[in-house]
Parts: structure tokens; C-alpha cells; sequence
């Protein structure tokens, strides 16, 4: 855990970690006005759909186009959370519309939300209460797959084995 909370270690394919370049990450995103210049330059195309983003070990948002790696919006780092956000502007400021912890490089725990809200909160944008879309991760204790639980159904895709309540997803966490 880190002082601001639990920080996720990349789980994913190997070979897309290894891709990622120093200085390739996604826009660190620190204040309002840096959120304002980059929300200024994306297109129509882009704002009709969501974005990478992580919240870094320092607590900052970062953005990326959405199918970006989230390693690569990260920089190869570890993170506070990951997933996927939407953008809608409300009268004269913009608002976060939607929101997921769909990671599966990273399988961020539904918990993770604290360092989201706080760091949305810090850029002074409107946010829901939490994840619009609540993805549920869990590691096969049987078989080390990585699965998402649906419909509270903790059983493994892949060899039908119990799936544990907590998460569980990076064995050295």
C-alpha cells in the first residue's frame, strides 16, 4: 500500500509492457487549466467515446486515446487505478459522463475509486459517486487465470474452480 493507497502492479501480456518507451505515456494531467488545454485539442471523433486513463503513484490523471494500452498511458509504471472515462460538457464545464475500472492489464479493484474521485476532484471536474461500470476482477487460485465475475457469479472461466471475495489479482500485492 502505498501512503495514498493500494497501487496496482502491471499483470498483463509481457510483451506489451516490454513495447512501452520512455516518455510515451499518456497526458499527465495536474491542474484545470492543463485538463481545459488538453480537452481543447480533441476532436468531434474523439469525445464520442471514452479514454484511457490511470491515476499515477503520484495521484495524477493521466490520459490517453482509448485504445491505448493503459501500461502505456502509465509509462510502464505502477498506478493508483486504470480504466476507461467519458467526457460530456455541461453547460460552460466539462463533467465526467462515464467511467470504468476496465483494466485488464492492470485489474484494478472497484476500491480504487477513492484515487479517481480525488484526483478528478483536484481538477475540479464534475464526477458520478463512483464507477459508472464496475468491472470485478479475481485470480484463479486453481489455474492463475485472471477472470472478470459477472453477475456475482465467482466462478473461474477457465477451470470452474471458486474464486476468492477479495481481490486478488497481483500475487506479490
Amino acid at each position: 500500500m502505498s501512503a495514498r493507497g493500494r497501487s496496482y502492479r502491471y499483470v498483463g501480456p509481457v510483451e506489451l509492457k516490454a513495447a512501452v518507451r520512455p516518455g510515451s505515456g499518456g497526458c499527465r494531467i495536474s491542474s484545470a487549466a492543463e485538463f481545459g488545454d488538453w480537452i481543447a485539442g480533441r476532436s468531434a471523433a474523439e469525445l464520442a467515446e471514452p479514454f484511457t486513463f490511470v491515476v499515477g503513484a503520484d495521484g495524477a490523471l493521466r490520459l490517453a486515446p482509448r485504445r491505448s494500452e493503459h501500461v502505456a498511458c502509465a509509462g510502464g509504471a505502477m498506478v493508483l487505478s486504470a480504466g476507461e472515462i467519458g467526457f460530456v460538457r455541461e453547460a460552460d464545464r466539462w463533467a465526467v459522463s462515464e467511467i470504468s475500472n476496465q483494466s485488464t492489464g492492470y485489474c484494478p479493484d472497484i476500491g480504487s475509486w477513492s484515487e479517481v474521485a480525488r484526483a478528478l476532484d483536484d481538477l475540479g471536474l464534475q464526477r458520478p459517486s463512483g464507477f459508472t461500470h464496475e468491472v470485478v476482477f479475481r485470480r484463479c487460485s486453481g489455474c492463475q487465470e485472471h477472470n472478470i465475475v459477472r453477475e456475482d457469479d465467482f466462478v473461474c472461466v477457465f477451470c470452474g474452480s471458486d474464486l476468492p471475495e477479495t481481490w486478488n489479482v497481483d500475487p506479490t500485492a
